[in-house]
């Protein structure tokens, strides 16, 4: 099934059930959420990468306006939807200042693996101690799904982009499982460089090697 939606394009990657929140200051987006608004009606944020507007991205509600400013300006808050698919871009709406788009929505809610989701997080929690980061994912560690977790795991926009593409979540969790095998031994060096540069100076208590 196709569906008409206005876009408000972002160089960021938003997934279904995220909460996000905005500052919306350009004049043409200001109208695209007061059409929201009074139409009661979602919109789509595609990302953007390499200063173009990418194939995928994700439909999102306006939860609440947090802050109307004297000029029109805004603070919303937002919450992810649904994965779409661009199928044809509508860069001029008549009497809009805004473009929409021409969209395939995605079955992107198969069931993943527990025992497989289950190590991503233990994975995911081993990389943040790592790191000094306290993280709190919002959910029952046994809720999580690849969504809950994948802006977490220090991943590129690319990399973030290319897990929305996938519409099964069993493929989205060997994703975020390939990526923190390669991640966790490059951070772990990074600590253990860390301690060889600060005992770098100090006195070392070290065994003489027996000729």
């Amino acid at each position: 099934m196709t569906n008409f939606i206005p876009i408000f394009p972002l160089s960021l990657v938003v997934y279904p059930g995220e909460s996000l929140h905005l500052h919306i200051f350009e004049p043409r987006y200001i109208q695209l959420i007061e059409y929201c608004l009074e139409q009661k009606k979602p919109f789509g944020i595609p990302t953007v990468m390499n200063k173009a507007i990418a194939d995928f991205g994700t439909l999102v509600e306006v939860t609440e306006i947090s802050k109307r400013y004297p000029d029109g300006k805004m603070d919303i808050k937002t919450k992810g939807i649904q994965v779409f698919k661009i199928l044809e871009l509508i860069k001029n709406i008549p009497e809009k200042l805004y473009g929409g788009a021409i969209v395939l929505y995605t079955n992107n809610y198969s069931n993943g693996s527990a025992a497989m989701m289950k190590h991503i997080v233990a994975e995911a929690r081993r990389l943040h101690q790592l790191l000094s980061v306290q993280k709190n994912f919002g959910k029952p560690d046994d809720a999580l799904q690849s969504y809950d977790v994948a802006h977490h795991v220090g991943m590129s926009l690319e990399q973030e982009y290319q897990l929305l593409e996938y519409e099964n979540e069993l493929h989205r969790q060997e994703f975020l499982k390939r990526h923190l095998q390669t991640m966790l031994p490059v951070v772990e060096e990074m600590e253990n460089l860390k301690t060889k540069i600060h005992l770098n100076g100090h006195f070392k208590n070290l065994e003489g090697f027996n000729l």
